[in-house]
Parts: structure tokens; C-alpha cells; sequence
């Protein structure tokens, strides 16, 4: 049997049960109030990463916001599903994979259909409120911080294809020029559409094409970003 690890993007006094290894144990321990309620904690495969490293400003929390406020006009007000960020939680049983998102955006024939689910809370908190997702959103978005560069760019997108996630977003602002990929799934494995001369690049899933830009101000740093749709 493999070894199962668990990786921390930064020192911390975390303590992991010893059945939080397997996939139900570790779904037991999101449910058991004991499963803490900063940072990010994800089951890969069989593999815990922990990162309880605060989000970058400039570099996560600004074009996240940029990203998601876009979507939800897009998407939610438009009446075509909607959009979550932060700490929703996304389950697909059947590949192993627990994990929190940047953005999820579930469209409205997902939900009718059943391919998505909502989860819904412990009993405690009453009916009617959920804790998070299972099945394959329409599209997730990962920003890449410093504490979690591999698992953004190499481990995380092997088990959104295995797990049937049709779009993934890329985004990297923290270089001087941003990265921002739109990847579709094709026969199992995710393949990133070329963007135009210009930097437009099309989505699939929400059927426009997307840019991501960044303005410098002078008041505020490198701090507003604009992601434009046409």
C-alpha cells in the first residue's frame, strides 16, 4: 500500500487524528467540530495538505475578488447558477479529493440533473444550511500563492480531471505579468485553450471570452484588477 502523507506549507501546531488518512475518516473530522476553521485543509488522493498561511493581498485576495465579483454577475445575477468562494468545501468520493477552492461556479442544469450536489450541514446548525458541494462544478478557480505552487500547478489538476471538473482557471499574479490559463477537459486530462493576440482567451463552460488585467495605482499599489469578459 502506498504511504499517505500529510505535507504543511508552513509550521503549525495541527494535529491530524489518526483516521483522518482515509477518506471517511477524514470527512468524519470535517463533521466532528474539531476540524479548524482558518486556513486550508485538503485530502488529495490519500495525501492531507495543510496551509494555514495568510492569503497574499495583492497577489490572492485582490484578483480572487476581481474574479469572483465578475462571475456572480455573469452567473448568479444572470440566473444561471451561482457562485461560491473561500471556504466552500467541494467532495468527489469516487477520485479522493476534498478541497476548498479559490471559486466554484455551479450552473443551474448541474444542480437539476444531480451532477452536483449540495452538502448539507451537521444537524446542529438546523436545516436548510449546507457546508459545501459534491460532484463536478462547471468550473473551479485556483490562484497560486507561494505555500502551494505544486499543489496548484501539478497535484490538484490530475484529480479535478479525474474527477470530471470540465474548466479549470490558473491564475498566477505575482510575477510582474499575470498568468492566467483556461483549461478544458478532453479525454481526461485538461488542456489549456490559447488565448488571442489580444490576451482574450475563451471559456467553454460560460460561453465568452475572458482577460485578466491588472492596473497600477499610485495610491494603492499593484492592488486593482479587472477581469473583462466579451
Amino acid at each position: 500500500m502506498a504511504r499517505r502523507h500529510a505535507i504543511f506549507a508552513d509550521e503549525n501546531n495541527l494535529r491530524l487524528p489518526d483516521d483522518a488518512f482515509s477518506f471517511e475518516g477524514f470527512l468524519r473530522w470535517l463533521d466532528s467540530g474539531d476540524f479548524p476553521e482558518t486556513g486550508r485543509i485538503d485530502y488529495l488522493g490519500g495525501d492531507i495538505e495543510v496551509d494555514m498561511s495568510p492569503e497574499d493581498i495583492f497577489t490572492h485576495g485582490a484578483p480572487k475578488a476581481a474574479i469572483t465579483s465578475k462571475l456572480h454577475v455573469l452567473v448568479a445575477e444572470a440566473g444561471r447558477g451561482f457562485v461560491c468562494t473561500d471556504s466552500t468545501r467541494l467532495g468527489f468520493r469516487f477520485s479522493e479529493l476534498s478541497t476548498e477552492p479559490d471559486v466554484v461556479v455551479v450552473l443551474r442544469e448541474s444542480l437539476e440533473t444531480g451532477k452536483v450536489r449540495l452538502t448539507p450541514s451537521t444537524p446542529r446548525k438546523g436545516p436548510g444550511r449546507y457546508s459545501g458541494l459534491e460532484g463536478a462544478a462547471d468550473l473551479v478557480v485556483e490562484i497560486v500563492s507561494d505555500s502551494s505552487v505544486s499543489k496548484e500547478t501539478e497535484r490538484l489538476p490530475p484529480l479535478y480531471a479525474q474527477a470530471g471538473v470540465p474548466e479549470l482557471w490558473l491564475v498566477d499574479a505575482r510575477g510582474e505579468d499575470i498568468q492566467f490559463s483556461i483549461l478544458t477537459l478532453r479525454r481526461g486530462s485538461y488542456e489549456a485553450l490559447e488565448p488571442d493576440a489580444d490576451g482574450w482567451t475563451p471559456s467553454l463552460q460560460l460561453d465568452c471570452s475572458f482577460r485578466l488585467t491588472r492596473i497600477h495605482q499610485p495610491w494603492a499599489g499593484p492592488s486593482v484588477y479587472k477581469l473583462e469578459n466579451r
